[in-house]
């Protein structure tokens, strides 16, 4: 009752900032309780216990968005609408990142196992299916990577509608993934520039710390704006299939805002995989 009563919803999509603070609370939470108590399932339960603190914020901001869709007719005001909501998901799930990204690059190597095996086993099955970023098979590196993104998009839409509020345990988990690939790259690098000292050391380590956020937001940013999209839709048709009869206007209403989402969330899943296939290898060489 106190985790998840630290934000309200017109609160959030008024000032979108505050739920990166209370994303980075939530997130280091878990991971501590996590570690504390479920020390051989930390990796997974610190997602549980992540989006167990996030669900009343989610859950309110889903029921808001559809309140919006039956009492605004015009779809470009809805549009302008929801991006108040897809703003406090960022916010939150950057916090996610955030969070998880620091835990990883600064804990002892001895609870790294524990905290993130799963993750790096993930990220660790990801680099064995992709290689040759910018060979001649590029154009299969980009559906393969694209098709697997719409794969993720298909469980936000599908843990939204079931749950109301389950696309947060997919964001989660993608958070997780994406600081764990963060903290990995911060702490490799950092190893090497241990015999750096002064001055020079810190501007090495905020650089560091820069490089790595900066090589995964290339197409991160608007890969996780889709799944965003995509929870906060599923989320929509959840609600609204409890509150209304099919064919009514309010639902046609519903539906057609829905469906020029999901439009949008896989025009951002395209210019995610391009950018991961084309743009990030341009600055990140492996």
């Amino acid at each position: 009752m106190v985790l998840e009563s630290l934000l309200k919803v017109m609160q959030a999509e008024k000032k979108p900032w505050e739920a990166f603070i209370v994303g980075f609370l939530y997130s280091s939470v878990a991971l501590f309780l996590s570690l504390w108590i479920f020390r051989q399932q930390a990796s997974l339960v610190m997602i549980f216990l992540t989006s167990l603190a996030a669900v009343p914020l989610i859950y309110n901001t889903i029921k808001v968005e559809e309140k919006k869709d039956i009492c605004i007719d015009s779809e470009s005001t809805l549009l302008k609408e929801h991006r108040k909501a897809v703003s406090v998901y960022l916010y939150l799930f950057l916090g996610f990142i955030i969070s998880f990204a620091l835990w990883y690059a600064v804990l002892p190597a001895s609870l790294l196992h524990d905290l993130f095996r799963t993750q790096t086993q993930t990220i660790l099955d990801i680099n064995n299916r992709v290689t040759g970023r910018l060979s001649s098979e590029s154009l299969i590196l980009l559906s393969t990577i694209f098709l697997n993104n719409v794969k993720v998009l298909i469980f936000c839409i599908l843990f939204a509608f079931l749950y109301g509020f389950g696309a947060i345990f997919i964001l989660t988990w993608n958070a997780s993934v994406i600081s764990t690939a963060i903290g990995n790259f911060i702490r490799i690098n950092l190893a090497n520039s241990a015999d750096l000292v002064g001055l020079t050391k810190v501007g090495k380590y905020l650089h560091i710390v820069s490089l790595g956020l900066f090589k995964y937001a290339i197409h991160g940013i608007p890969e996780i704006v889709a799944y965003i999209i995509a929870g906060i839709t599923g989320g929509i048709i959840s609600v609204a299939v409890i509150k209304h009869d099919f064919g009514t206007r309010k639902f046609e209403n519903i539906v057609l805002d829905t469906s020029s989402l999901l439009m949008l969330a896989l025009g951002l899943l395209v210019i995610a995989a391009v950018l991961e296939v084309y743009v990030t290898p341009l600055f990140f060489l492996d």
